[in-house]
């Protein structure tokens, strides 16, 4: 019988908690003769999962000491697991009166989720909608339901960055759902409490209820933070030249490299929706206004005056219309300069976000809705006159693919030959004790990391996927399905 079969496993459970607003977080070893388990996350949540096996028990009962000396030295402390009440998640409350607008949106179709809905996508192919309940809806451009994804927890937002997919939850990651196996991307520390995300060129930069604003990299390595001047940020928007906060008392932009704040501009009123074009980024605040300022200085170039707080805003190609939703289940459209061109009911709930796209207007509303609006003019003008389409209500199909993140090894399809055209992937375990996934295939630098999930990271195992692709950040993507090689 080995020494590794004699060992009884031990257990070290650390948490930090801190008053306030502060970190609220565990950190777990386990030893287990030879194999060491590290578990971490926000208190009350089940965390992210690490296992490293070692030559010698000898081996792996050093590094399991390291690993808890220096989280004790940060200030973790040992504790009773359940005994620490996990720290409350801030849900976004709104509030949603019947529109006052004479007419009603031509809406083409609409699909209730169940839940009140803040996600929301548009793309050549699909309609992505994000909801509390932690469901994502993927549809075609006319309404047929395609699939879904059952995340762990309620869905802030979801934001896109090239072909890849994001969704921002309150469990604190962030999952990317380009493929049929969503995975965690990115694990935010516990002392953030998520408002919105946007993700660029793989840098994922998040606003918090504190005003502050946070960017990590690829890796779910943190890059740089820095707290704005006012607290509640609703907006985040991200390009090449810098990244722009809206919270409550306006927009902030910094520099990409966190090398300093570029501008501030107070808005009329604190901030609770954010978009952007090239040129300009649009803030939609709770004084019934959009402002759109200019991404170069900071000024504001237009303001676009709506009867209630705005929820939402979007703007067709270049900005040429300009497209709010407020808390009182209203539309309105503006021409570039700031003049109303219309005001319609959404037919339902208050948008709580939306996008352009095609001619049409989709929205996510308090309600739990997807809808999609004809935005075309002579749709529009014929909804002015009263004249508008029966809305056609969207049903689920009776047997919809499901898809949900793998949390182990075993969850995922084992092949035993790399199809032609796939690209083998193997997991290594750097010098810091971290586990790095590099590319095998030719073709490939072998030095940068793959985007990859943690959950199923082991030392020396090896995966094919589809597709990688390179990202500007010096790392590669996943594209496609994930399964493990024998």
């Amino acid at each position: 019988m080995s020494a590794a079969s004699t060992t009884v496993p031990t257990t070290t459970y650390l948490e930090l908690s801190q008053e306030g607003a502060g970190a609220h977080k565990f950190y777990e070893v386990t030893v287990d003769g030879l194999v060491v388990t590290v578990r971490y996350g926000r208190i009350g949540a089940a965390g992210q999962v690490q296992t490293s096996t070692f030559a010698t028990v000898a081996k792996a009962q050093a590094a399991a000491a390291k690993k808890v000396g220096e989280k004790v030295r940060k200030g973790y402390a040992p504790a009773i697991q359940g005994q620490r009440a996990p720290r409350a998640v801030t849900r976004r409350q709104v509030t949603s009166a019947p529109s006052t607008a004479r007419s009603v949106a031509p809406v083409l179709w609409r699909f209730r989720t169940g839940s009140s809905a803040f996600g929301i996508h548009v793309d050549d192919e699909r309609c992505w909608v994000g909801n509390q309940a932690g469901d994502v809806y993927t549809l075609d451009h006319d309404g047929a339901v395609l699939a879904r994804f059952s995340l762990p927890d309620g869905v802030k937002c979801l934001v896109a960055d090239d072909f890849w997919i994001y969704a921002g939850c309150d469990d604190g990651r962030v999952y990317d759902l380009s493929s049929k196996l969503p995975f965690a991307a990115y694990d935010i520390a516990a002392d953030v409490d998520i408002f919105w995300l946007d993700i660029h060129e793989g840098l994922l930069n998040v606003s918090d209820r504190d005003g502050r604003l946070t960017v990590i990299d690829h890796e779910d390595e943190h890059q740089w933070s820095r707290r704005s001047q006012g607290e509640h940020a609703w907006m985040v928007r991200a390009d090449d030249r810098a990244v722009y906060h809206g919270h409550h008392r306006g927009v902030t932009a910094y520099a990409p490299d966190g090398g300093g704040e570029l501008w501030h501009t107070p808005t009329r009123g604190g901030v609770l929706f954010g978009w952007q074009e090239d040129d300009a980024v649009y803030a939609g605040t709770a004084h019934r206004v959009v402002q759109r300022l200019a991404k170069s200085t900071g000024a504001i170039e237009a303001t676009y005056a709506c009867d209630s707080a705005v929820y939402s805003c979007a703007t067709s190609p270049g900005g040429r219309f300009v497209f709010a939703g407020d808390a009182s289940s209203s539309v309105y459209c503006f021409d570039q300069d700031g003049t109303r061109l219309w005001k319609l009911g959404t037919g339902g709930g208050s948008a709580l976000s939306m996008q352009y796209r095609d001619g049409r207007l989709y929205l996510v509303t308090t309600d739990g809705s997807l809808v999609c609006v004809d935005a075309s003019e002579a749709a529009i003008s014929a909804a002015q006159q009263g004249t508008v389409p029966a809305p056609r209500d969207v049903k689920l199909a009776a047997a919809l693919p499901t898809y949900a993140p793998a949390t182990a090894v075993a969850a995922v399809t084992t092949v035993t030959h790399a199809p032609a055209g796939s690209v083998v992937v193997e997991c290594v375990q750097d010098t810091g004790g971290r586990i790095r996934v590099h590319v095998v295939s030719g073709g490939y630098d072998t030095s940068w990391n793959v985007q990859f999930p943690r959950a199923i990271r082991e030392p020396g195992a090896r995966y094919v996927v589809d597709a990688l692709h390179a990202a500007a950040g010096g790392f590669y993507r996943v594209r496609g399905d994930i399964r493990r090689l024998q």
